[in-house]
C-alpha cells in the first residue's frame, strides 16, 4: 500500500517536478577536446569482487580495479603486498562497441566488467573539463585517477560529469565499470526479443569548456510562426550576462540577457525566406549561439531544422499539412556479420539509406530505445521522420515508484539530448505493455512527462490489440494520453490465421485520432525459397504476408503510417530454430549483411505508389 501511496503522489506531482528531471550538465552539441575512442583494457569481475568480499564484507584492496595504482611497480617491492588485477596489463578491447562481440568468449556474458583508458590531457588555467559518456549499458561506475566520480543507470541515454579537479595533466587512468544486468527493477527487464548487449556502447569525449559556457540551448517553430529558443549557461557568472542568437543564412541576429539561473529566452517571427524541414526537402540552418562573458566568448553551434507537427482529426500534420508516415522499424545494430551496436555517422547512414532510398520511405520507428545521436543526426539529414522510444517494454515493476522515476528520467535524458533534432516528431512511452490499471498509471505519468517538458512533439506508443472474430479493436484506457494511436499486428505469422483469412480481418478503431502500425511482419531466412509450398521462413511467404496485410491495412479508414518489423535481421536469444533463425530474430527485410528479401521489393513500390500522400 506504501509503494502505491508514493506512486500516486509521484504521478500526481508529474508536471511540477519536471524541472527537476534536467540532467545538472548536458553539453550535447559541444565538440570534444579528446575522443577517447580506441583502445582500452579490461578485466571481467563476474561476482563483483571489486566491490564486495565474502559476506558481504567490503572488498579487498587487492580486489579494487578502480585504484590508481601501478600494479607491476608495486609488485616489484618487497613485503606481503599483492594483486588480483592489473588493468594495465589487462586484455584491450576497441570501444566504443558491446563486449558481446569482442571476443568469443564474450559472447553471453552477462555482468560487470571494468574498463580502463590511459590518456594525457591539455589542462589551461581557467579552465573546466568534463566526461560526456554517450551510452554505458546497463549500469555505470566511474572513477578517474582513483576518485569515484560518477554513477549511472540507464543502458541507452548520455551523462556528463565534471573532473576539472580530478584531471591530470598526465597519466589519467579513466576506469568504468560497465554492469549489464537486468532485474526486475530495471528498464527494461530481464526478458526482451533482442540482445541486450554490455559495455561501453558509444563515444566517451572529454569536453574542455570557459569557466561560464553555454551548457544548453534550443531553437524551434511555433505554430504561430514564431522562432523560439532559449540558451542556458553554467558556470559562477552564469547570471544576467548578454547572449545572442545568429542565423547567417536567414540574416538574422538576436540578442537577450540571461536571468539570474543562468538562462535566456529568444522569439521571433520566422523570416519569410526560412525554408521549413521535410523529407522531400530536409534544410538544416547553422545556429550559433553566443555568450560574452567579461573577457570571454563562448559559442555553440548547432545544425538544426524548423518546422511544425500536429494533429488534427485523424490527420498528421506537418507544416500544416497532412502527411502519411512511410516507414519501417529498426533495431540500433549495424550492418554486420558480428554487429557490436557501433553506430557511428557511416553505420547509420548505411542503414537509414535503405529506407530513403532503398523502401522510398520518410520516417523510421527507432526502437525499442533511444538510438545514438549519430542516428538522430543522420536522419536530420536524410530527411527521416523519427518516432523515439523508452525501454519500457512488455512489462516493468509498474507499483514501484523507483521504477517509474528511472523511466521518467530515461525520458528526460533523451528529450534534452534530442530536442533540436527536426526529424523526431514522435515520442513513445512504451510497446506491448498489459493492459492493467497500475500499468496505465505508469504511462499516465511518462505521458505527462513528455508534456511538460516538450509541448512540440506527438505522443504514442506501441499497444496490443482485442480481437473477437474477424475484429480488432484497441480498448485500453491509455488512449486518452496519445496524440496517436500506434498498435503492434501480426495476423498471418503468429496465430493461425492463414494468409486469406488477413483480408477479412477488420479494425474497430477510434475515428478521431490517427493510428499507425507500429509493427507487423514475418520471419524469413535470406536466400531460403520455396515458391511451391511457400512455407514459413520462406522468403516467399514474408512477400506474401507483406502483401496480405498491407491490402488489408488499406481498407482502414484512419491509418496514417506504417512502421513493419523490421528493416533488419537482428541479434536474440529468443530465437533458436537451428536452421532458420541461430539467435537472430529473421524478419527483416535484409539480412544482418545487408542481403535484401523479396519482402523488400513488396513494401518499395508500395510506398512507391503512395508518392501522392507523400
Amino acid at each position: 500500500m506504501r509503494r502505491l501511496v508514493a506512486l500516486l503522489a509521484l504521478v500526481a506531482g508529474t508536471a511540477s517536478a519536471a524541472d527537476s528531471l534536467r540532467p545538472p550538465l548536458l553539453l550535447t552539441a559541444r565538440p570534444a577536446a579528446q575522443d577517447l575512442s580506441g583502445t582500452w583494457t579490461y578485466s571481467r569481475d563476474y561476482y563483483r569482487t571489486s566491490l564486495t568480499d565474502i559476506n558481504g564484507w567490503v572488498a579487498k584492496s587487492r580486489m579494487q580495479r578502480f585504484r590508481d595504482v601501478d600494479v607491476a611497480t608495486e609488485e616489484k617491492k618487497p613485503g606481503p603486498t599483492f594483486f588480483e588485477f592489473d588493468l594495465d596489463r589487462g586484455p584491450t578491447m576497441t570501444l566504443p562497441g558491446a563486449w558481446n562481440s569482442a571476443v568469443p568468449e564474450l559472447r553471453w556474458y552477462d555482468g560487470l566488467i571494468w574498463f580502463q583508458r590511459r590518456f594525457d590531457a591539455s589542462v589551461s588555467a581557467g579552465q573546466r573539463s568534463f566526461l560526456r559518456f554517450e551510452a554505458v549499458n546497463y549500469r555505470a561506475m566511474v572513477y578517474l585517477n582513483g576518485k569515484a566520480i560518477a554513477q549511472h543507470e540507464g543502458g541507452f541515454t548520455p551523462f556528463v560529469v565534471e573532473v576539472t579537479n580530478t584531471l591530470r595533466a598526465t597519466g589519467n587512468r579513466l576506469v568504468v565499470g560497465a554492469d549489464s544486468r537486468h532485474d526486475a527493477q530495471t528498464i527494461p527487464g530481464e526478458i526482451t526479443d533482442w540482445d541486450l548487449y554490455g559495455g561501453i556502447t558509444r563515444p566517451v569525449k572529454l569536453i574542455q569548456t570557459p569557466a561560464t559556457f553555454i551548457d544548453d540551448a534550443t531553437l524551434r517553430l511555433t505554430d504561430a510562426g514564431h522562432l523560439v529558443g532559449s540558451l542556458q549557461l553554467n558556470g559562477p557568472q552564469a547570471g544576467h550576462q548578454p547572449v545572442s542568437l545568429r542565423i547567417a543564412a536567414l540574416g538574422l541576429t538576436l540578442q537577450a540577457r540571461t536571468d539570474a539561473a543562468g538562462e535566456a529566452h529568444f522569439d521571433v517571427a520566422a523570416p519569410t525566406s526560412l525554408k521549413r524541414w521535410s523529407p522531400e526537402s530536409p534544410t538544416l540552418y547553422d545556429v550559433d549561439f553566443e555568450a560574452e562573458i567579461g573577457s570571454d566568448r563562448d559559442r555553440l553551434r548547432d545544425r538544426i531544422g524548423l518546422r511544425t507537427v500536429a494533429v488534427r482529426g485523424s490527420d498528421i500534420l506537418l507544416n500544416g499539412q497532412p502527411i502519411f508516415l512511410k516507414g519501417i522499424s529498426l533495431h540500433e545494430e549495424e550492418i554486420a556479420v558480428n554487429p557490436a551496436r557501433r553506430l557511428d555517422d557511416g553505420a547509420a547512414r548505411r542503414l537509414l539509406g535503405e529506407v530513403k532510398t532503398g523502401l522510398h520511405g520518410n520516417y523510421v520507428r527507432l526502437s525499442h530505445y533511444p538510438h545514438s545521436e549519430a542516428m538522430l543526426r543522420a536522419a536530420d539529414e536524410l530527411g527521416l521522420l523519427v518516432w523515439s522510444e523508452i525501454p519500457v517494454y512488455w512489462t516493468v515493476d509498474w507499483d514501484n515508484p523507483a521504477v517509474l522515476d528511472k523511466a521518467r528520467r530515461m525520458q528526460a535524458e533523451t528529450l534534452y539530448r534530442d530536442r533540436n533534432r527536426a526529424a523526431l516528431i514522435l515520442w513513445s512511452i512504451g510497446n506491448e505493455t498489459p493492459v492493467a490499471d497500475n500499468r496505465t498509471r505508469f504511462h499516465a505519468a511518462l505521458a505527462q512527462t513528455v508534456r511538460a517538458l516538450d509541448t512540440s512533439r506527438l505522443v504514442s506508443a506501441a499497444l496490443l490489440v482485442e480481437r473477437q472474430g474477424d475484429t480488432l479493436r484497441i480498448a485500453d484506457p491509455l488512449l486518452k494520453e496519445l496524440d496517436v494511436i500506434a498498435v503492434n499486428t501480426y495476423a498471418g505469422w503468429y496465430g493461425d490465421d492463414t494468409l486469406d483469412a488477413v483480408a477479412r480481418l477488420r479494425w474497430d478503431v477510434p475515428a478521431d485520432k490517427p493510428l499507425l502500425f507500429s509493427e507487423f511482419g514475418a520471419d524469413a531466412q535470406a536466400g531460403f525459397r520455396d515458391p511451391t509450398l511457400r512455407r514459413k521462413f520462406s522468403e516467399d511467404y514474408q512477400a506474401d504476408y507483406y502483401r496480405a496485410t498491407l491490402a488489408m491495412a488499406a481498407q482502414v479508414p484512419t491509418l496514417r503510417g506504417l512502421s513493419p518489423w523490421v528493416l533488419k535481421d537482428f541479434r536474440s536469444p529468443r530465437r533458436e530454430h537451428p536452421i532458420f533463425q541461430q539467435g537472430w530474430n529473421r524478419k527483416g527485410l535484409i539480412s544482418e549483411t545487408g542481403q535484401r528479401k523479396l519482402a523488400f521489393d513488396v513494401l518499395a513500390k508500395h510506398y512507391e505508389s503512395l508518392s501522392s500522400k507523400r
